[in-house]
Order: C-alpha cells, then sequence, then structure tokens
C-alpha cells in the first residue's frame, strides 16, 4: 500500500531543530551484478507507507512513526526484509537475489508483456467503469474545497547559507526542514491559502466555484497568486487519457492508450478501508517521453480508484521542471461510490536536473469535504461574473481561519507568515524584491508611477537612425479603475519627436463599461499585420529593424487620434465602437503613398486624412486574466479567439478623403492532440468595398527580420502584396519531441519538432489599381501564395530555428525563398 513515490534523490545535511519524523531511511536497491533495480517497492514493515525507487534505483522513505524494519520487493527477485538499527539510516545497499521460478509462473519485468497479463485485465474494468465512478456518477453535486499552496527554496546547504546574498536575512533559515517526499532540505517562502465552495452540473456541463477566505503571506496580490496558481496547477481527472500540465500532456496510467507506453505489473492485493483492492505498478516502456511511473490501489468489483501515486518519469522532455509528484486519496463514501478526498502536487522548479542543482519546491494540497448530491440549480446561478471583486474575502481574521481550516498549518507553514512580516522590512530584501519585478513587468516604480517599459528604450530603422524612447504611466494596485500613459521618441536621423498619450477610464465596473482615447504621431510599419486595432500606444513594428533582412524605408507617418466604449455583458465577450481620424503620409523618400486625385489620373496626392468609425466584437472563450482593472494581464494560457470588425471610412468629415466600407475577421483555435503536441489553427478574412489608396489598402504581413513573428508570412517582404480583398490560413504544429526521442542519439537533447504552413488569397480591383500613383507595382496573391516551414525548438531549453521555404512566387524580384529565423523565450 504505497503512499508515496520518490524521485533520484541526494541526502543533505538535516538541521536537528526542524526533524520532526522519527524513521528515516535512504538507499539504492541492485543485483547481484551491482546494476540498479528500478521500480523496486520499499515499505516499513506493518505499514501502508511506501515507495517506489526511482529510473536509478534510488529510494528515500520517511515517516514520523517509529519501526524496526522495512521490506524491499521485485518481480523476479527474492524480497528482502531490512531491520531499522535506529531512527535514520542512510546511503544503504540493498542487493536482491533474483527467484528460481517455475516454467508455470508468468513474471512481469523490464517490458511487460501485452498478453496474459492479468494487470491488463484489470486496466481494461477500470475503462469500463471510467465514467461511472465518483461524481460523474451524479447529476448534480457540490462540495466543500480547501486548497494550499506552498514554495519553498530547496537544497539548502551550509555555504548556501554562508552567502553574502544574505547577509542580514539569516533568520530566514530558522524555518528550514527536510521533504518527505525527496529527502533534500527546504526553506519554506510564500504560502497561499484558499476556502471555497464547488459546484456542478453533469447534465448542463457546468462548474462554478465561490471562493470564501484566502490568505498568503503577503507577497502579492491574491487574486493574482490564484490566478497563477490554476495555471500552473490545472485541474485534473486521473481517469482522462491524458493530463495537462506545464503546458504539456502527459499520457496517464489509467489512459486507453497506456498499455502502449507503459508497463503494469500486479504487485499486490488486500483489504482498504473493508473493500478488497488490487495494487499495480505502473513505469515507462520508453524514455524521453511525457509519462509517469507509480502505482495505484483499485477496488475488485466497482474497479475505482482507492489511491495512487505517480510522479513523472526524470527523462520527461520537460524544462525547468526536475520533479513532479502527485498523490491523491479516494474516500469510500458506500459500495459503489469512491470521491477523491485529497490531492497532493509537488513540482521541483530547476535550471537543470542535476542531482545537485538548487530550485524552488511548489507543492499544491486539496482537501475536499461535505459532498452534496442531486440538488440542481437554476442555469442563472452558474453564469460566470464578469468582474467582480469580493475584497472581504481576502481580509478574513485569524480566527476565522482557526475555524474554518480542514488542517492545522505545521510549524513550517505557521512560521512563513512570521518571516515574511520581517522579511519584508529588511532593505535588501526589498531591493532584491524590486529588481525582480522591474525584470518581470518591463517597469520602474516610482510612487504611483511606472517608468518604462525599459526593454523600448533603444530601437533602429531606416528612417529614423537610432530611437531612444522614454514613457510612462500611473500605477497604484492592479484594480485601478482609470490609467494614463504615454512616451515620447526621438530618431537622430531625421532629427523628430515622436509622442502617444492615451487614457482610459472604466465607468462601470460590473460589466467593465469603458471609455478611452488617446493620440500618437510617429512612424509606424503600416504593413506588419491585417487584422489590427486603435490602440495608440500598440507595438510599433518600425523599431525593431536593428536585425532585418534586406533594405526596408517603407515606413509611414502616422498621426492617429481615437475614441472609444467597450463593454462585456458575458465573460470573455467585449463590444467596442469608436471613432478615429489619422493622417497618414511616408516617412522615406524612398517609398510613396501618392494617389491620383482626379478622373484623369493627372493630379496626386501624397497625404490620406480619413476619418472612420468602427465597430468591434471579440469572444474569447477560456481565456484567463488577473485583475479587476481598466487594464488585467493575461494569464499565459491557450484559448480560442474570435474577432470581427466593421469599419466606415466617411469622406468629407473632418476633411476626410474617402467614402469605403470594410470587414474583418479573424479566428484562432489552439488544439492540443494528446501526445502528439499542440496544433495552433490562424484564418484571416477581409474585404474593402469602395476606392481606396495604398494607406488604406490591406498588405499581406511579411516579416524581413531575422525573428519569429506571429501571425505573419516568413518568406514575404513587406508590401509584397497587396489587397484590398483577401482570406489567409495559418497552421502550426509542435510535437513536443515525440518523433525525435524515438531516435537514441537524440533523445538528451529534448529538441522539439515544429512544422508550419502558410497560405494566402487575394484580390485587388481595378478602380482601386487605377488609383495608384505610388510607383510601387501592386501584386495580389491571386493564384494563392503558401509557403511552409521546418523548425526546432528547445535548443539549449531557450531557442528555436526556423528554416522556411516559399513554394511559389519563386521569380519575384527579390524573393525570399529560403529564411532562416529564430527566437528565444523560456517554455515549459
Amino acid at each position: 500500500m504505497f503512499k508515496k513515490l520518490f524521485f533520484p534523490i541526494l541526502v543533505f545535511a538535516l538541521f536537528s531543530s526542524a526533524v520532526f519524523s522519527q524513521t528515516k531511511i535512504s538507499g539504492i536497491v541492485v543485483d547481484k551484478k551491482n546494476q540498479p533495480i528500478s521500480f523496486a517497492s520499499i515499505a516499513f514493515k506493518n505499514s501502508s507507507e511506501g515507495v517506489v525507487s526511482n529510473e536509478d534505483g534510488r529510494f528515500y522513505l520517511e515517516s514520523n512513526k517509529t519501526y524496526e524494519a522495512f521490506f524491499v520487493a521485485f518481480d523476479g527477485y527474492s524480497s528482502r526484509e531490512v531491520e531499522i538499527t535506529k531512527s535514520v539510516m542512510y546511503d544503504l545497499k540493498i542487493v536482491l537475489n533474483a527467484e528460481e521460478v517455475l516454467q508455470e509462473v508468468k513474471i512481469f519485468r523490464g517490458k511487460t508483456s501485452k498478453k496474459n497479463n492479468p494487470a491488463l485485465d484489470i486496466l481494461r474494468k477500470i475503462w469500463e467503469r471510467r465514467r461511472k465512478n465518483g461524481l460523474k456518477m451524479f447529476n448534480q453535486y457540490q462540495y466543500e474545497k480547501y486548497e494550499k499552496v506552498e514554495f519553498d527554496l530547496n537544497t539548502i546547504d551550509s555555504a548556501f547559507m554562508k552567502s553574502k546574498i544574505f547577509k542580514g536575512m539569516e533568520f530566514v533559515f530558522d524555518q528550514v526542514d527536510t521533504s518527505k517526499v525527496t529527502g533534500k532540505t527546504y526553506l519554506p517562502m510564500f504560502i497561499n491559502e484558499a476556502i471555497s465552495d464547488v459546484y456542478g452540473d453533469n447534465k448542463k456541463g457546468k462548474v462554478k466555484e465561490i471562493l470564501k477566505a484566502n490568505k498568503n503571506s503577503g507577497l502579492t496580490n491574491g487574486d493574482g497568486v490564484n490566478t497563477f496558481i490554476k495555471d500552473l496547477y490545472n485541474d485534473y481527472d486521473i481517469y482522462d487519457n491524458y493530463l495537462n500540465f506545464f503546458d504539456k500532456s502527459f499520457t496517464s496510467p489509467l489512459s486507453r492508450t497506456g498499455i502502449d507506453v507503459y508497463n503494469y505489473v500486479l504487485s499486490d492485493s488486500t483489504f482498504i478501508d473493508n473493500k478488497w483492492c488490487y495494487n499495480i505498478i505502473f513505469y515507462p516502456r520508453r524514455k524521453n517521453e511525457l509519462t509517469f511511473k507509480g502505482d495505484f490501489w483499485v477496488n475488485d468489483t466497482t474497479f475505482a480508484i482507492k489511491n495512487i501515486n505517480m510522479a513523472v518519469t526524470k527523462s520527461a522532455n520537460i524544462n525547468w521542471v526536475k520533479e513532479i509528484y502527485i498523490e491523491q486519496e479516494f474516500e469510500v463514501l458506500n459500495d459503489s461510490v469512491f470521491l477523491l478526498t485529497r490531492d497532493h502536487m509537488m513540482s521541483d522548479f530547476a535550471l537543470n536536473k542535476k542531482e545537485s542543482s538548487k530550485g524552488v519546491y511548489g507543492k499544491r494540497t486539496t482537501l475536499i469535504r461535505n459532498h452534496k448530491f442531486n440538488e440542481e440549480k437554476p442555469d442563472k446561478f452558474y453564469k460566470q461574473e464578469v468582474n467582480f471583486i469580493d475584497n472581504a474575502v481576502y481580509a478574513r481574521s485569524d480566527d476565522y481561519w482557526n475555524e474554518n481550516r480542514f488542517e492545522k498549518l505545521n510549524k513550517d507553514e505557521q512560521g512563513i507568515y512570521k518571516m515574511l512580516d520581517t522579511l519584508k522590512t529588511v532593505k535588501k530584501f526589498k531591493q532584491m524584491y524590486n529588481l525582480v519585478s522591474i525584470l518581470g513587468s518591463g517597469y520602474i516604480e516610482i510612487g504611483n508611477f511606472d517608468y518604462g517599459p525599459i526593454f523600448s528604450t533603444v530601437g533602429f530603422n531606416e528612417v529614423e537612425g537610432i530611437r531612444l524612447r522614454v514613457g510612462g504611466r500611473t500605477y497604484f494596485g492592479p484594480n485601478d479603475i482609470w490609467r494614463l500613459q504615454g512616451y515620447t521618441a526621438y530618431g537622430f536621423d531625421d532629427n523628430k519627436f515622436k509622442y502617444g498619450l492615451s487614457g482610459k477610464w472604466m465607468v462601470d465596473k460590473k460589466n467593465r463599461v469603458i471609455i478611452s482615447g488617446g493620440n500618437r504621431r510617429d512612424i509606424e510599419q503600416i504593413g506588419a499585420s491585417l487584422t489590427t486595432t486603435n490602440d495608440v500606444l500598440g507595438r510599433s513594428f518600425a523599431s525593431s529593424s536593428l536585425f532585418s533582412s534586406g533594405s526596408n524605408g517603407k515606413l509611414t507617418n502616422i498621426n492617429l487620434t481615437t475614441a472609444a466604449i467597450e463593454f462585456e455583458p458575458v465573460k470573455n465577450l467585449t463590444f467596442q465602437t469608436g471613432f478615429s481620424y489619422r493622417t497618414l503620409e511616408s516617412a522615406s523618400n524612398t517609398f510613396s503613398l501618392d494617389y491620383y486625385t482626379d478622373n484623369t489620373f493627372t493630379t496626386t496626392k501624397s497625404e490620406v486624412k480619413q476619418s472612420e468609425v468602427n465597430l468591434q466584437i471579440e469572444y474569447t472563450p477560456g481565456r484567463k486574466t488577473i485583475g479587476y482593472g481598466v487594464e488585467r494581464r493575461e494569464v499565459d494560457s491557450p484559448y480560442s479567439r474570435f474577432f470581427i470588425n466593421y469599419s466606415q471610412g466617411f469622406k468629407g468629415l473632418i476633411d476626410s478623403d474617402f467614402d469605403y466600407q470594410k470587414v474583418q475577421l479573424y479566428y484562432r483555435q489552439p488544439i492540443t492532440i494528446g501526445p502528439l503536441g499542440r496544433t495552433n489553427l490562424t484564418m484571416e478574412l477581409g474585404k474593402t468595398f469602395g476606392k481606396i489608396p495604398l494607406g488604406l489598402m490591406s498588405v499581406v504581413p511579411g516579416n524581413q527580420t531575422y525573428f519569429i513573428i506571429g501571425n505573419t508570412f516568413s518568406n514575404l517582404n513587406f508590401y509584397e502584396f497587396v489587397t484590398d480583398e483577401y482570406a489567409t490560413f495559418q497552421w502550426e504544429h509542435n510535437f513536443q519531441g515525440r518523433l525525435l526521442s524515438r531516435i537514441p542519439f537524440m533523445r538528451k537533447l529534448n529538441w522539439r519538432e515544429i512544422v508550419g504552413l502558410r497560405g494566402v488569397y487575394g484580390t485587388i480591383s481595378d478602380e482601386n489599381r487605377q488609383l495608384n500613383a505610388s510607383g510601387l507595382t501592386y501584386l495580389a496573391p491571386e493564384k494563392p501564395y503558401w509557403e511552409y516551414s521546418a523548425g526546432i525548438g528547445n535548443i539549449f531549453k531557450v531557442f528555436r530555428l526556423d528554416f522556411g521555404w516559399r513554394a511559389n512566387y519563386r521569380d519575384v524580384p527579390d524573393a525570399s525563398n529560403f529564411t532562416v529565423k529564430g527566437s528565444f523565450g523560456f517554455y515549459f
């Protein structure tokens, strides 16, 4: 009955003041030839506490009880009982002898058989009953939930504690303790607690969670922490075929495809809570795949899981996470109902997977109680609040927490609150905290003003040369209902100042009614995207030409003034209408926006003046955000996006030049395909009705930099294709290393394969061609243009390299028929 599953360990010096456990053992299991025995069972005698050795045969096991012996066993070997002579016994070497096996007895070890394996017979019965166990048995359900998340610095040794970085903060090491999972020392640094009520309706497919109390050790806003936690630690169901952690899909040991990726061994059987249960050990058939190792106990009649312990294999293709350990326990409600009551997940975040590497433990423990069933709620009960925050939730008293916690905090957890209250008064710690905050947000906090973003301070393009930019924003907190922000920039070649200023005010919090406006005078690369917004402080691609291929002087002076109002009547469904006025003029002597102004095509004009009214609808199901203010930060998790925009240009309004109507549609859909990785599909459609010049045309977005830019065509130059009617399709799939992990000499690299295909079709009307006086030859992809790419990601864990090929239009002057582009990023 194995309650814990451990990873590769190195045992560090323990601090006697922090030792609570009465029995601790560690070591390695080997055979007579001194070869490690992976996934051997180790358990204290006459107990249900045990572990499975890791891939290197190593184990660590501790208990707060005193034991006199422990057992070591593995199929095909004689089990061994080892006497415990003292409370702490480390670096044991346990040698198992191979059994003499009778011919008719089946033994499963190494790669187990897919035929005549009793463990697989049990697994098939689990599949048959998987939708008839637990909460799925009821039409409606509700329960109380307590969630505790803790982050700890780990592998704390004497050298680390004597580091100069901790000078003046030595008191924090009074909280050092030893992990019951890995045997490593750790220092608690953060804790967050939450109590909530959860309601679900299986018939309607609805779930709602109401937060009743939240408390953390004070390093950041409570709601922001909750959102981060929910993104970092997704909810999961072990009966699902695939479990998503850290943006990766791991094959569940209970998956219908598990037979192809796991070995299963029927190891034991006994009574648990008066129910006869089987114990099955599982471990991966191949290295480098996203799989687990561990064991579970399953009931012999309902084939419901009683408890499961599993850990991500050491060789799994995942970055920055050295270990993941999961433990779930289920309570027997009656003869046929098993309900999840405890879920524990621990992750060891580190720069590398070396045993000695220091890192951070992230631990989430969820406790569930007081189930109720088949109490139906009306549909409106499950409607998500658009923008509601109950500040009382974050201000519960200590008495409230003492009365309502599902379990008491231990000594370490209680000490975190006190330690961090003291730590926040230390000047050196505040300096370190502020530095991390600056690198994360890009802004330097000066009272209620944020200077930045600092990463936009220096830019370069052919018109401005070196460009310097300074700016900032008001900031009173993440829930500000109004915000002002602006910038000014100067180009050393054109000797001109540029600026941008905008303001936003949320006049109604409940439905997020926001009015906004601003003005920008700057240089812009207007051919960098198709579906755009009128955000006056949006990203400018004109400043990113420091590393570019070929010449690009096709830049535009823009003077843009906007005013808009938006509201969000339903969660993640936003409506916006606004008015804009812009003037456009070429910023370069080598580039022209000229157009004819008369029917004889003899008079030209170089400046475009345009008044426009637009209506936008944006729907983003599954999007997660942080904060309740006028600006919210998005959590980095995949979600669908549907965007439609209708624009109406008015000739004569404020000296405007053109009448037209433009319709644009954008759709993006990420799709996770289990172990095969993730696909991203993007489609854009657009059409302009009426006569328009080059400055108002839809330019197919090229990419003349050496960097990968999303939603652009890597092998196109700027302004290579111009349209007034277009349709684009882009597909990219990341195999997450599924293919390269099958090649022996490439497994350890953990590279990830990425393929892509992009295409566009477009036309230009004859009257818009006749309007053109720019000297630029209009080329539209009336014969659909397409390109394809193949790339390798996760090079040195941070770099991606894409190779792109142009499939047609290869004879166009200055065509980029082959490109190499890269990008940097930190991904799990």
